[in-house]
C-alpha cells in the first residue's frame, strides 16, 4: 500500500540527495537485546533524558484501561479458556454450507453469510466476534481437518466461517492479493546462497512482536511445523497499563507523530505515532471506548539484517529506542504462547494485541508450516481512531475498490501456494 499509515504532517518524504553528516543510529536490533535495552535505560536515566514530562500522561489518555482485554498469559489456566471446539454437528453444518455455496458457482470474492448458511453455528460465531471486538480480543476455532478438503474448498470454507466474525476482507499487497500463504519459501540459513532474503512471513525465522495493517487478523493452519512455530499474543492494554503506571513519559514518546518509518521503496519514508486511542459505535449507535492500542512493525523502524535501512532515512532517537524496546519486553513478559494444531483458525483483534512467532523447522510434507492469512473487518464493530493516517490505511486495505487503478488490478486468490519469488523479494509489499 502506498505510504502505509502515513501521517498527515509528513508522508512519502523524499530523502535529500546528499548529506555531509552521516546518520548515527541507536544500537537497536530487529529482535532486541535485553542487555542493550537495560543499559540504555540506565544511561538515559543518568543523563535525565527519559523523564521529561514529570510523571504526567498526555491529555485525554487514560491512567488505566479496565476491560476484558487486560490480561497476561499466566491468567489462562488451559487452552479451554480461549479455544472454541467445533462439534461434529458444527463441522457437518460447515460442509453442508460449502456444498450449497459450490452449487452457486461463485468465486472467493462472493462468499458471504448470505450464501454460506450456518443456522446453528452462525450465532456462536457472532459471539466469537463479540469476544474479538469487545472482550479479550482473540479466539482459536478447533476441530476442522483441512486434509479432507481440496485447496479451493479450504479457502471457501475459511471465508464462509470468518464471514460471521468479520465479513469485509482486505487487500494485502499491491498486486491485489486477498489471501496469503504464510510458509517458508527459503530457510534462514540460505541467505549466503541467495544474497538476499524475503520478509519473515516467508522464511522460517522468528518474528518479534508487531501488528499488521488490518483490523482483525486470521490464520488458518493447513499444516504445522515439526518443531517450533509457536504463536505469541500479548495484550496491548496490559502493556499500556504497565507503561502508564511506571513510566508515563514513555506514553508521550509512543503517541508522538515523529517516528520515522522506512518504506523500503526507492528513497521514501513517513512519520507517525505507534500508539492510538480507539473507540467503536455498535448497531444501536452506542459508543464504546476501547482505549489505547498499538499499530507498528519493528522492521521499518530498526531495519534488519535481511532488510537494511536506506542510508539516509532518518534515525529514531535514543529515547524512542528505549520506548520501542520497552514495549517489546513487556509484550514478551505478558505473552500467551499458543501451539496451533492443524485445522485451527486463530482470529484476533490486531489493535488489541501484539503478536509474534518463534522460529520453526519443517520436515517433509506432513510436518510443514502453512498458514492462510486473511485481513478482516467488521463494519458494525470496527475500532476507530482519531488519526487520519490510521483511517487512510484502513481505506487503502478495505476500500480498495474505490480507487480506479486498484479496480483495474482486481483481486487475486492464490489457491495452492505462497506468492511467487518476485513478490516476496519486493520488500515494501509486506508489513512484517
Amino acid at each position: 500500500m502506498a505510504c502505509p499509515l502515513q501521517s498527515t504532517r509528513a508522508c512519502n518524504l523524499a530523502l535529500p540527495q546528499k548529506d555531509t553528516n552521516p546518520i548515527v543510529r541507536p544500537d537497536i536490533d530487529w529482535i532486541p537485546s535485553y542487555k542493550v535495552f537495560k543499559k540504555r535505560v540506565q544511561r538515559l536515566a543518568a543523563q535525565h533524558l527519559n523523564r521529561p514530562t514529570r510523571g504526567t500522561l498526555p491529555a485525554g489518555w487514560p491512567a488505566k484501561i479496565t476491560s476484558e482485554r487486560v490480561w497476561s498469559g499466566s491468567d489462562f489456566k488451559s487452552e479451554d479458556d480461549y479455544v472454541v471446539k467445533l462439534s461434529q454437528e458444527d463441522i457437518q453444518e460447515i460442509e453442508s454450507a460449502l456444498d450449497f455455496l459450490k452449487t452457486l458457482d461463485l468465486g472467493p470474492d462472493d462468499v458471504s453469510k448470505n450464501n454460506f448458511p450456518l443456522p446453528n453455528l452462525g450465532p456462536k460465531l457472532e459471539e466469537v466476534s463479540d469476544i474479538i471486538h469487545n472482550g479479550r480480543g482473540f479466539v482459536v476455532l478447533r476441530g476442522l481437518n483441512p486434509d479432507k478438503y481440496s485447496s479451493t474448498d479450504n479457502i471457501l470454507l475459511y471465508l464462509g466461517v470468518t464471514s460471521y466474525i468479520a465479513e469485509t476482507r482486505g487487500m494485502q499487497d499491491f498486486d491485489g492479493r486477498m489471501i496469503l500463504h504464510i510458509q517458508a519459501v527459503r530457510k534462514e540459513s540460505d541467505v549466503a546462497q541467495h544474497g538476499s532474503m524475503p520478509n519473515s512471513p516467508y522464511v522460517n525465522r522468528a518474528q518479534p512482536f508487531h501488528t499488521d495493517l488490518c483490523d482483525v487478523l486470521s490464520l488458518y493452519a493447513l499444516g504445522v511445523a515439526k518443531y517450533g512455530g509457536e504463536s505469541f499474543l500479548a495484550s496491548s492494554a496490559t502493556i499500556y497499563n504497565e507503561i502508564a503506571r511506571l513510566r508515563p513519559d514513555v506514553i508521550h514518546v509512543l503517541a508522538r507523530d515523529d517516528w520515522p518509518f522506512d518504506e523500503f521503496y526507492k528513497n521514501q519514508y513517513h512519520t507517525r505515532p505507534l500508539l492510538y486511542n480507539f473507540s467503536s459505535v455498535d448497531g444501536r449507535r452506542k459508543e464504546h471506548e476501547h482505549g489505547p492500542g498499538f499499530q507498528f512493525s519493528r522492521r521499518p523502524l530498526t531495519g534488519a539484517h535481511f532488510s537494511p535501512h536506506h542510508p539516509l532515512v532518518p534515525a529514531m532517537s535514543e529515547v524512542q529506542a528505549e520506548a520501542l524496546d520497552m514495549v517489546y519486553f513487556l509484550a514478551k513478559e505478558h505473552a500467551l504462547a499458543i501451539q496451533l494444531q492443524k485445522g485451527d483458525m486463530q482470529i484476533f483483534n490486531n489493535f488489541a494485541m501484539l503478536h509474534a512467532r518463534s522460529s520453526f523447522v519443517d520436515e517433509g510434507e506432513d510436518n510443514k508450516r502453512h498458514m492462510l492469512r486473511l485481513w478482516l473487518r467488521n463494519e458494525q464493530k470496527m475500532w476507530r481512531s482519531d488519526s487520519e493516517g490510521l483511517d487512510r490505511v484502513g481505506r487503502e486495505v478495505y476500500e480498495w475498490d474505490k480507487e480506479e487503478w486498484r479496480r483495474e488490478v482486481g483481486t487475486k486468490w492464490d489457491i495452492e501456494q505462497s506468492p511467487p519469488e518476485l513478490r516476496v523479494d519486493f520488500k515494501r509489499a509486506s508489513c512484517a
